[in-house]
């Protein structure tokens, strides 16, 4: 098993993306309760989702009748990041990676993470998805949208347009 490595699969709501994520960090922090990592729960649970993805540090703001989130996802190509929205959450998702240039190098230091970019929100109260606009520029993620009713219950694939 490749540990930085999750396939989460589209799927009509942004729940079912959460529930297929939340089964693969099980599945993992089982493996490290088997193989003697910890007998603590909670450790063995944050050290299998540390694995296997990373959460994007958010803000979330309401004004002027909306909702904006800003997004931080460096190392993240914007053709590589997928937002879905639904009336009630937002689901970033994206895949880093970070490759050696030679193997000639002789790495002391790397702290550069490559795997999936994971995050879910929820918002205060329903947004009308249709008008949900994204914009990425220098590792940074604006996604903007108003509050309102619309009637897709389904998740709706955002565009990104860069900034």
């Amino acid at each position: 098993m490749v540990m930085n490595e999750i396939t989460v699969e589209r799927s009509d709501t942004i729940l079912d993306e959460i529930v297929q994520l939340h089964d693969a960090i099980s599945r993992r922090a089982y493996d490290l309760f088997r193989n003697g990592s910890s007998s603590d729960t909670l450790d063995n649970w944050l050290k299998a989702e540390n694995e296997l993805i990373t959460k994007p540090l958010v803000s979330l703001t309401q004004k002027d009748g909306g909702f904006e989130i800003l997004a931080a996802v460096p190392g993240v190509n914007m053709k590589d990041l997928v937002i879905e929205v639904t009336p009630e959450e937002l689901l970033i998702k994206g895949q880093t990676s970070h490759e050696t240039t030679s193997d000639k190098e002789q790495v002391h230091i790397s702290e550069i993470r490559t795997g999936q970019v994971f995050r879910s929100l929820r918002f205060p109260e329903a947004i009308d998805t249709s008008t949900t606009k994204a914009e990425y520029k220098d590792g940074m993620l604006r996604v903007t949208m108003m509050i309102g009713k619309h009637a897709s219950e389904t998740a709706k694939k955002v565009d990104i347009k860069a900034a």
